[in-house]
Formats: C-alpha cells, sequence, structure tokens
C-alpha cells in the first residue's frame, strides 16, 4: 500500500467518523429538546396544580363559612388541615368552629394575599431545589439513538462532549 492510499484510507475514516459525530450530535439534541419539552410540561403542570389549590382555597375563603365536610375535601386528612391553618384543636367541629369565629377570619384575611404569595414562590423554589438534587435521571433512549450509544457511559461521554461546545458558543 503506497503512502497515498494511506492517506485516503485515513481520510475516508475521519471523514465517516465525523458523520457519524454529525449523527449522533444531532440525536443528542432531538433528545435534549425532548427533555426541554418534558420539562416545561411537568412545570406548567405544577403552576396549573398550585392555581387549582389557590382557587380552591379562595372559594373557601370567600364563602367565609366553613364546614367540616370541605375541609375533608380539601385538605383529606385532619392533620394536614390544622397543620395549613397552624391551629391547634382536636377535632374538625373544633377546627371549623375557629375558622368560623369572626376574629379569626378578619386576622386570616389580612394575612391570606400575602400567603399566597408566599407559598407560591415557596412551592416553586422547592420544585427548583428537588430538580438541582436530582443526583440520577433515568432517560429511555429511542431505538435509533440506542444503537449510536451502546451504554450509559457512551450517552453521559457525548452529552458532557455537547455541554462543552455548547457552553464555550454561549461565550
Amino acid at each position: 500500500m503506497t503512502l497515498g492510499n494511506e492517506i485516503r484510507s485515513i481520510a475516508d475514516r475521519i471523514k465517516h467518523e465525523t458523520e457519524v459525530q454529525i449523527k449522533a450530535t444531532s440525536r443528542i439534541l432531538g433528545a435534549a429538546a425532548q427533555i426541554s419539552e418534558n420539562h416545561e410540561r411537568l412545570i406548567n403542570e405544577v403552576v396549573e396544580m398550585l392555581e387549582e389549590d389557590i382557587d380552591q382555597q379562595n372559594k373557601i375563603s370567600k364563602n367565609s363559612i366553613y364546614s367540616v365536610d370541605a375541609l375533608k375535601q380539601q385538605f383529606k386528612t385532619f392533620n394536614k388541615a390544622k397543620s395549613y391553618f397552624n391551629l391547634k384543636v382536636k377535632s374538625w367541629e373544633a377546627l371549623t368552629n375557629k375558622l368560623n369565629d369572626l376574629s379569626f377570619q378578619k386576622s386570616m384575611s389580612e394575612n391570606e394575599s400575602k400567603s399566597e404569595r408566599d407559598s407560591s414562590s415557596k412551592s416553586m423554589e422547592e420544585i427548583e431545589l428537588g430538580q438541582k438534587e436530582i443526583k440520577n435521571i433515568i432517560v429511555c433512549l429511542q431505538p435509533d439513538v440506542a444503537e449510536i450509544f451502546p451504554n450509559e457511559s457512551a450517552v453521559n461521554e457525548a452529552l458532557r462532549f455537547l455541554i462543552r461546545i455548547t457552553s464555550k458558543n454561549l461565550y
């Protein structure tokens, strides 16, 4: 084999490896986009749940008359209800009586809008903190992607490479 043929052979291998890397990077970007979509969808679902909870609480607050049944439906357990209102009572009836007490309602309505804002922002902070604390994430690869990445190490290496490239391009 001549030097020219060796160079052509090396060039062909480099070209092939480059094509494989481009294809892998494209698939990685597709997977990253899907992860991002799922993340956005989950955040939206959590926000919707919080809004529903706040709406439900507002409905109860606007009625200004609490009932045992309504509280049981909203909180499911007595301990959750006591904890939510930060009250020390021994029964559902005592809780409803306390909540329906005019002086308690007045102090509660003064703090209501502040506590709603606080609980909403706390919930989002807890979600974001929880995401940062995730150590291992299980991801299902599509068959075509799995052909390129035979194991966990290969996927992680490719993603780290992608992170390095995108980080350099951001600055």
